[in-house]
C-alpha cells in the first residue's frame, strides 16, 4: 500500500459521498420550489429518486466483482460531476424540468454506488485500530456536506437571485459549483487514494456465485425471528417525517397567502441548512450517548420514538401562527431538527441489532434499502396530500402518521446483549 495518511482522504472521501445525496434529497426541493414546480410534483418526482438507495443491495455484490472500490470511487465521482454540470446547463432551459431531472437520476445511481466503494473502501484502506478512530472523523464530514450543501449553497442561490434577478441563473451557478467540487474529488481521489492489497478485481468469481451468495442472504434476512413487526417498524419509523421532509422547505419559501411562512432562500439555507442541520448532529450525538451510557436500547426506544414525533407539533404552530420573527423560525426549525437527530439514532442502532449473524453486511444492506423505501413512498404522495388539504391540515396529518409506530414497538425483538 502506498503510504498515505487517512487524513488526506477520510474526510474529502466522506464529503464526497455526503453531498451528492443532499443535492438530490434536500437541494433539488429547493430548487424546484423557486422555478415554480408545485408541491405535488416535486414530491412525487424528488421521491422517485430514492429509488437507487432503495435497490441499493442488490447491485451492490457486483461493485465487489467488478474492478476494484477504487476505481469506481474515482469513477463514480466523475459521472457525478458530469450530473451536476448537466443540471446546471439545463436549469435556463424551457425544458429543464424533464431534462434536469434525468440528469438527477444520472446523480442518484452515481452516488448510490459510490456509497457502497466508499464504504467498503474505508474497511479494506485502514487497519482495523484506525478504522475505529475515523469512523467519527468520516461521520463529521459527511454532516459538514450537509451543512455545505443545505446551508452554504442554498445561501448562495439566495444571494445569487437577489443580484441576478432570476432564480434559474443563480441555481445553474450553484450546480456548476458542485460540478466543479466534484471534478476536483475526482483528480484528488485519483491521485491520493491508497492502494490496499485486499482491493483488487476478484478472480474465480462469477456473476453467477455473486448472486447465489446474495440469494442465500436475503433467503436468510426473511427467515429472522420476529421479522414482520421489525419491516413494519422500518417502513413506519419515519412515516410521518418522510413527508414532513418534503413540504418543509416549500412551506417556508411558500407566500403567506398560501399558508407558508415567506422566507428568502437565504433564509431558508439559514434556518434549514443550517441551523437545522447542527441540531440534527447534536441530536445524533446526545442519542448515541444515551443509548450507550444509560441502559441500552430497549429502555429508550419508546422515549426516541416520541423525541422524533413530538416536535412535529412546531410546525403545526408555525402553520397557525405565520411568526414573522426569523430567531423564532429557526428556534422551531431547530427544535424539530434536535428530536429527529436524537429519535433517528434508536432507529439506526435497531438496524444494526436486527442484521446481527452470519449476513451481517447483506443484512444491513437490505434494512436500509427498506428505510429508503419508507422514505421513498409516502414521500411521492405528500405533495398531493398538502395540495388539497392545505399546510394547517397537512401538519395534523403528519402528526397522526406518526402514530401507527407506536402499535409495532410492543412487538420488537431486541437484543440487549449486543448493545
Amino acid at each position: 500500500m502506498k503510504p498515505r495518511t487517512p487524513w488526506a482522504w477520510i474526510p474529502t472521501l466522506y464529503f464526497a459521498e455526503g453531498l451528492p445525496y443532499v443535492a438530490v434529497m434536500s437541494i433539488s426541493v429547493i430548487m424546484y420550489k423557486k422555478l415554480d414546480v408545485s408541491n405535488a410534483d416535486i414530491a412525487l418526482y424528488t421521491s422517485w429518486l430514492y429509488l437507487p438507495w432503495v435497490i441499493k443491495p442488490f447491485w451492490s455484490p457486483f461493485v465487489d466483482l467488478m474492478k476494484t472500490r477504487r476505481w469506481w470511487i474515482y469513477s463514480t465521482q466523475l459521472l457525478i460531476g458530469a450530473g451536476m454540470a448537466g443540471i446546471a446547463f439545463t436549469i435556463p432551459a424551457q425544458f429543464f424540468w424533464q431534462a434536469s431531472l434525468a440528469f438527477f437520476w444520472l446523480v442518484s445511481f452515481s452516488s448510490a454506488t459510490h456509497d457502497i466503494a466508499a464504504d467498503g473502501f474505508y474497511m479494506l484502506g485502514l487497519p482495523v485500530k484506525e478504522q475505529a478512530f475515523f469512523i467519527g472523523i468520516r461521520t463529521t464530514f459527511y454532516r459538514i456536506a450537509m451543512v455545505t450543501g443545505q446551508g452554504l449553497l442554498v445561501m448562495l442561490a439566495g444571494f445569487l437571485e437577489t443580484g441576478f434577478g432570476q432564480a434559474s441563473y443563480s441555481w445553474s451557478i450553484v450546480f456548476l459549483v458542485l460540478a466543479g467540487i466534484f471534478t476536483a474529488a475526482f483528480a484528488w481521489h485519483r491521485f491520493i487514494l491508497p492502494l490496499p492489497e485486499e482491493d483488487r478485481q476478484r478472480s474465480g468469481v462469477t456473476p453467477r456465485t455473486i448472486m447465489l451468495d446474495f440469494g442465500r442472504a436475503f433467503a436468510d434476512f426473511f427467515r429472522k425471528k420476529g421479522i414482520a413487526p421489525a419491516l413494519l417498524f422500518m417502513l413506519t419509523f419515519r412515516l410521518g417525517e418522510s413527508q414532513l421532509l418534503k413540504l418543509v422547505s416549500p412551506f417556508l419559501l411558500d407566500a403567506r397567502e398560501k399558508g407558508g411562512l415567506a422566507l428568502s432562500t437565504a433564509e431558508v439555507g439559514l434556518a434549514y441548512g443550517t441551523v437545522g442541520v447542527l441540531s440534527l448532529v447534536l441530536g445524533g450525538i446526545l442519542g448515541g450517548i444515551v443509548i450507550s451510557r444509560a441502559g441500552g436500547l430497549k429502555r429508550w426506544l419508546w422515549p426516541m420514538t416520541l423525541s422524533l414525533f413530538v416536535p412535529n407539533l412546531v410546525y403545526l404552530y408555525m402553520a397557525y401562527a405565520l411568526p414573522e420573527n426569523l430567531f423564532l423560525i429557526n428556534a422551531c426549525v431547530g427544535i424539530e431538527q434536535f428530536g429527529y437527530g436524537f429519535g433517528f439514532t434508536a432507529y439506526t442502532m435497531y438496524l444494526m441489532l436486527f442484521s446481527d449473524g452470519a449476513y451481517k453486511t447483506s443484512h444491513y444492506a437490505i434494512c436500509t434499502g427498506f428505510m429508503a423505501l419508507g422514505m421513498m413512498l409516502p414521500g411521492m404522495v405528500s405533495g398531493t396530500i398538502q395540495e388539497i388539504i392545505g399546510y394547517r391540515s397537512f401538519f395534523i396529518w403528519v402528526i397522526l402518521s406518526g402514530i401507527p409506530v407506536f402499535f409495532v414497538i410492543p412487538f420488537l425483538r431486541i437484543k440487549e446483549k449486543h448493545i
